[in-house]
């Protein structure tokens, strides 16, 4: 029962980035709202409150009418506009920067609740209005239900200002960036606090029975604390063996066990780890690094041109390597002080050659990029913890320097790129 929650939690999970979901529960509680509203107007609320504020309660059937079907025309009017401006910025941010930043724009939150308060009022609006019913001497209007119409009605308006607002925030790169890097930055620091309370090193994994994927795709996320807990039942040690946010085939080690154990307990720990075909920050800080690392070669392409923008990227990628290189390339999680799971995730080194490969390529050709890369590799070798890092950093240094030499002809930029690389 627990491991079939698991899994309707982690479809609920993948379900809750796509546009429609929070417009779609937010329209299905507008059409209950409307009943909520017919079943107090049954119970006399509009001739109630009739009676004592009279000025708050429509008691005309044409005026209701033509109320509601202004509003519910006007709104699809402007969630069609909203939902084309969306539709813009997704657009623009696929052809001028990433598109590997279209998941984490349309997971935003904001607009997919402004466009849930459209939906609700156009619905609550379109029940209202068939449930008024032609004047009688006994039938009371729901008049107060059409006054929390346009109570809705001036709300979805303050929504579509503050849509317009943050649409015109979020199309901007330097804003893109920080969301990316703010994410991302908070998820290593909670990791990095984390390891400096563990002091044991990594278990002996080499001879512990191995297991295959299941399935293929983007391994996103896993349920370590159930994980924990089976570990501490059963007397067992897990490694995770895929690295957090690779794509895994069925033929991949998915994870390895000390010793064996019943099929019911395997089938138990596969159904902690969630694939989807997307990435997403929330999941994975390194995607973080693939994303701005696109963003500032994209910049640099013939077509765009924009250096600003690829001077922006690569400070953002500076303090997040700082961040990096102060955790080590493996996650221990211990209980008692006794290391039941090991995380594994790319190390530095790999980490490292991917951010830099890219920029090599299409940035060697501009020496204030080359300079600045340069700067980034300096202040991030006197940040290491570690040797091998070091090692890592200074065997970049001599690649962009290489790349460099190649693509600049002026002798007298080479020669400030050699002493710059020099002091490194």
């Amino acid at each position: 029962m627990r491991d079939k929650f698991l899994n309707l939690f982690h479809k609920v999970y993948n379900l809750k980035n796509k546009i429609a979901f929070f417009p779609a529960i937010m329209g299905i509680g507008g059409a209950l709202f409307a009943y909520i509203m017919m079943f107090l107007e049954n119970r006399g609320i509009s001739k109630y409150i009739l009676d004592f504020l009279p000025e708050l309660v429509i008691n005309n059937t044409e005026t209701a009418r033509v109320i509601l079907t202004t509003f519910i025309a006007g709104l699809i009017s402007i969630m069609v506009f909203s939902f084309s401006m969306v539709m813009i910025l997704l657009n623009q941010a696929s052809s001028n920067f990433s598109p590997r930043l279209l998941p984490g724009l349309i997971s935003n939150r904001r607009h997919q609740i402004i466009l849930g308060v459209y939906l609700f009022t156009i619905i609550y609006c379109i029940f209202i209005l068939v449930f008024i019913e032609p004047s009688g001497k006994k039938y009371q209007l729901p008049g107060f239900s059409v006054l929390i119409s346009i109570i809705f009605m001036v709300y979805s308006l303050a929504a579509f200002i503050y849509f317009i607002h943050s649409i015109s925030q979020e199309i901007q790169i330097n804003n893109i960036l920080l969301s990316i890097f703010t994410s991302s930055e908070n998820k290593l620091k909670k990791i990095i606090e984390k390891e400096k309370k563990i002091n044991a090193t990594k278990p002996d994994t080499e001879n512990w029975t191995s297991y295959n994927a299941k399935c293929s795709g983007y391994f996103n996320t896993i349920s370590t604390k159930t994980l924990l807990k089976l570990s501490k039942e059963n007397n067992i040690k897990i490694e995770i063996v895929s690295n957090k946010g690779a794509y895994c085939n069925e033929s991949d080690i998915l994870f390895k066990i000390d010793k064996k154990v019943d099929e019911n307990i395997i089938e138990r720990i596969y159904t902690n780890f969630n694939f989807s075909k997307g990435e997403l920050i929330d999941n994975n800080y390194l995607l973080a690094f693939k994303q701005i690392t696109e963003v500032a070669v994209k910049s640099m392409s013939p077509g765009i041109n924009d250096p600003g923008t690829a001077i922006n990227a690569i400070d953002y990628l500076s303090q997040l390597l700082i961040l990096r290189v102060q955790k080590q390339d493996i996650d221990l999680v211990e209980e008692d002080n006794e290391i039941l799971l090991v995380l594994n995730s790319i190390n530095f080194n790999d980490l490292l050659y991917n951010v830099m490969a890219p920029l090599r390529i299409y940035c060697a050709h501009d020496i204030i990029i080359v300079r600045k890369l340069l700067a980034l590799l300096k202040n991030l070798k006197t940040n290491a913890i570690k040797t091998e890092y070091k090692n890592s950093i200074d065997s970049e240094i001599n690649l962009l320097l290489t790349d460099a030499k190649r693509e600049i002809a002026n002798e007298s930029d080479i020669k400030k790129l050699e002493e710059l690389g020099i002091n490194s």
